[in-house]
């Protein structure tokens, strides 16, 4: 039988979210603890531990009637529960699952963070309603989440979804955090937007109101593309057209219903979403076409949801 309570817990590289839920999906309390990374983050688990003790002592509940807690890292996740390599949190090898609930004494299960964001946003947001997407994550870098048949496409070694990693430019000089060149994280994640932007400047003379911001960020230059500006318009034209033709990409293995598009940069909305589709349908096979494009709407809470449904499935 399902028990009546569950925990969503959202590890990452500064504060971890934790939701505690009625497993219907009803989100009843959220908080942050800080992300304690220092020595290799060998803290972060027990700190996670006695978050969830004390809410339990808090509100008077048992174990018993507690389903479990799911939790996300940003980093490849193993089918058993063991986090392969986690450098924002300093992790090498660990056991999640294993070790997170021996802490607690309730079953634990994990999975990459951007694949429980996409199960939220199929379970309760965006994607509401279909068995079949893929979730993209535009913020300090760019993720991924692809649902098959109301499952996360996790793969061998946990790496499945890494959509960011995907080659978009051979001739790409400058290494991706990961040591790769060319990936699609250097162009569509939000500090890959602004990269684009400056080198743009460095190669024109044009007027632009791009040129006023002395530490400029994605949302400028999206501010500044809806004001009309040329040269911003002609970033956004870039970015979105890398972004749309990947995704006609990942839709020719998987064709999904609807593409989600979540993290920081989707707060320019319309102007991304629109200029990504028209992309992505230039681009992508005549029987993807009919794959809609949404934006999340869990926020920063998807990861917690997707860490309940995980339980739940």
């Amino acid at each position: 039988m399902m028990k009546k309570y569950a925990f969503g817990v959202d590890i990452g590289g500064t504060t971890c979210k934790i939701g505690f839920f009625e497993t219907n999906g009803t989100l009843l309390d959220k908080w942050e603890i800080k992300t304690n990374t220092q020595n290799n983050g060998e803290m972060i688990l027990s700190d996670v531990a006695k978050a969830v003790d004390n809410k339990l002592a808090q509100e008077g509940i048992s174990r018993d009637d507690v389903q479990g807690i799911g939790v996300g890292v940003p980093g490849p996740v193993r089918s058993d529960g063991v986090v392969n390599r986690c450098v924002n949190l300093g992790w090498g090898m660990v056991n999640v699952a294993e070790e997170l609930g021996s802490l607690t004494g309730l079953p634990v299960r994990a999975g990459n963070d951007a694949n429980v964001a996409a199960l939220g946003e199929l379970w309760q947001g965006g994607a509401k309603g279909s068995r079949d997407a893929v979730m993209v994550t535009l913020g300090t870098g760019v993720g991924g989440g692809i649902i098959v048949d109301g499952k996360v496409v996790a793969g061998f070694d946990g790496a499945g979804g890494e959509i960011g990693h995907i080659t978009v430019n051979n001739d790409e000089i400058e290494p991706c955090n990961c040591g790769q060149y060319g990936c699609l994280e250097q162009y569509a994640s939000a500090t890959g937007i602004v990269r684009m932007a400056k080198r743009k400047l460095a190669k024109t003379a044009e007027e632009t109101g791009l040129a006023k911001y002395e530490n400029l960020t994605a949302k400028d230059i999206f501010d500044e593309a809806k004001a009309g500006d040329a040269a911003a318009l002609d970033v956004v034209e870039e970015i979105c057209g890398i972004l749309g033709a990947a995704l006609s990409n990942i839709a020719c293995v998987v064709n999904p219903e609807v593409i989600v598009i979540g993290g920081g940069v989707s707060k320019a909305g319309d102007i991304l979403i629109k200029t990504i589709q028209e992309h992505y349908i230039e681009t992508s096979f005549h029987a993807c076409r009919n794959t809609r494009f949404a934006l999340a709407v869990l926020g920063n809470d998807a990861g917690m949801y997707g860490c309940v449904k995980m339980l739940l499935d």
